[in-house]
């Protein structure tokens, strides 16, 4: 034989709402604890987190007096509320459908001249040449960039600074083989091996 199936968290709600309803009563949080199960099934572990939900959706009321808090629903705030909703609901409806009928309306006139017609479609075939030509000149320009004047200047530039920043390490390298045969008496040989310095190692011209 199946295992009888719980109610959802959805059916317990609807039934706790139904105690308050037929009974038009206050209750504390001890007194659904033994009602609810009893009276609706609801497992007694879940009438607080149950009835919190309700009360966090204001659908019960519920005020703390002295140290025990009391909870309440009635007819006439559930309709009150369902009415609130609705209007509201109403309201955002007839909004969204404003909002439809502005963005239609900017469809419709974004469209005016657009038309898919015989010369357009031409145009548009056209345009679309046009851009492939672009695409190809800049591609061959690219390739001639290095011979620009104004490129190859700016290579003249660069090549210049790279050229003095060399002869200045050269220079401060000279200053420092100077310095250790004075100051150790190494030979420059023994110096330009250690430190891996060519034969031929010079400024450049």
């Amino acid at each position: 034989m199946s295992k009888k199936r719980g109610l959802s968290v959805e059916e317990k709600r609807t039934k706790m709402m139904e105690i308050f309803f037929e009974t038009k009563d206050v209750f504390q949080l001890k007194d659904m604890e033994k009602i609810a199960p009893k009276e609706k099934g609801i497992t007694s572990m879940s009438v607080k987190e149950i009835l919190q939900s309700l009360v966090d959706d204001a659908m019960v009321d519920s005020e703390r007096i002295g140290t025990s808090n009391y909870f309440w629903a009635f007819p006439s705030k559930a309709l009150h509320t369902r009415k609130r909703k609705l209007e509201t609901l109403e309201s955002q409806f007839t909004e969204s459908n404003q909002k439809k009928r502005h963005l239609q309306q900017s469809v419709d006139k974004a469209k005016v001249g657009r038309e898919n017609t015989e010369e357009r479609s031409k145009l548009a075939e056209e345009l679309a040449s046009l851009r492939q030509q672009k695409v190809q000149l800049m591609a061959e320009l690219e390739k001639y960039k290095e011979c620009d004047p104004d490129v190859i200047e700016e290579m003249r530039k660069a090549n210049k600074v790279a050229k003095d920043a060399a002869n200045r390490w050269t220079d401060n390298i000279f200053s420092v083989k100077s310095w250790a045969k004075k100051k150790f008496g190494f030979e420059e040989s023994k110096i330009d091996k250690t430190f891996g310095i060519p034969e031929d190692f010079d400024y450049i011209d």
